[in-house]
């Protein structure tokens, strides 16, 4: 159960979370037309071991990503990373050397996208997951100056963020990819505020965000998760929206476009899962969604 101070690693709580998208990256790239290709997602997989190893190698037929649910769920992750693929390669292209990685995970980009020369990149994490980060990619080359900030987003991280050498009046691009959902609203209103506060003129923020479900469905989806004993998706997130992202930033000077997930699917070949599924319940409501400041 999610508490106000919990804390975690790579295989626990919201870190574990982190594996699993990774895995379904993983498991994207091994397919014939992938939309998005993580190589580096296999890595991660490979040095956790165990039931990660086991599921790319075709050994854990059981796995949750073996499943219909897991289709669906491989297909969205894949978009997902497309989207925020494009929307970074476009922010450098516009010029922005500063990129923000928020809750970084096993987010891979600042090896395996190649950033121009001048371009810091900082990744802001739980302690024990950069560190799991730092080992399995240990030697790998990366065309950015990479920057670890191990920090809690509940905590001071402006000012870790600005200790490690972000310059604020410089631009920057941000991103919060899987990450709103595992804060309650109040924390994502601090989070919006935190990178408005901190972006000059010209900056650019992505985020990927969900509006709450019904509440008496996500109700009996955490109380079935919790008679069973398990760590699971409603028992780790927060059915909370301070408010949509594209009006909050549209409302402080920054121009920015929302994209139903659901359309995303549609517009890179992938089905939109079938209403009334798993998979429908927890994407169902997201969007992704990107902005400029004026």
């Amino acid at each position: 159960m999610r508490t106000d101070d919990d804390t975690w690693d790579i295989t626990t709580s919201v870190g574990a979370t982190a594996l699993f998208v990774a895995a379904a990256r993983a498991l994207e790239a091994q397919k014939p037309d992938p939309v998005a290709v993580d190589p580096l997602a296999e890595v991660f997989c490979r040095a956790a071991g165990g039931e990660w190893a086991d599921l790319l190698d075709g050994r854990a037929p059981e796995h949750p990503l073996r499943s219909e649910f897991g289709v669906d769920f491989v297909n969205f992750q894949a978009v997902r990373t497309r989207y925020f693929d494009d929307y970074f390669r476009a922010a450098s292209a516009a010029g922005v050397r500063q990129i923000v990685l928020l809750a970084a995970g096993l987010d891979s980009r600042g090896y395996r996208l190649d950033w121009p020369a001048g371009t810091v990149l900082y990744e802001l994490d739980q302690p024990r997951v950069l560190d799991f980060k730092r080992q399995a990619l240990a030697g790998r080359p990366t065309t950015a100056d990479r920057r670890e900030v191990a920090v809690d987003l509940r905590d001071d991280w402006p000012k870790a963020l600005r200790d490690s050498g972000f310059d604020a009046t410089e631009p920057s691009a941000w991103i919060a990819e899987g990450l709103l959902i595992y804060l309650p609203a109040a924390a994502q209103r601090q989070l919006f505020a935190g990178i408005d506060a901190l972006a000059a003129p010209g900056s650019h923020v992505a985020v990927e965000e969900a509006a709450p479900m019904d509440a008496a469905t996500f109700a009996a989806k955490r109380a079935e998760e919790r008679s069973a004993g398990e760590d699971g998706f409603f028992t780790l997130v927060y059915n909370e929206q301070h408010e949509p992202a594209a009006q909050w930033f549209g409302a402080r000077g920054w121009h920015a476009e929302a994209t139903a997930l659901q359309d995303w699917l549609r517009g890179n070949g992938r089905p939109v899962p079938e209403a009334g599924s798993e998979a429908a319940l927890m994407t169902g409501t997201i969007s992704l969604v990107s902005a400029i400041k004026r």
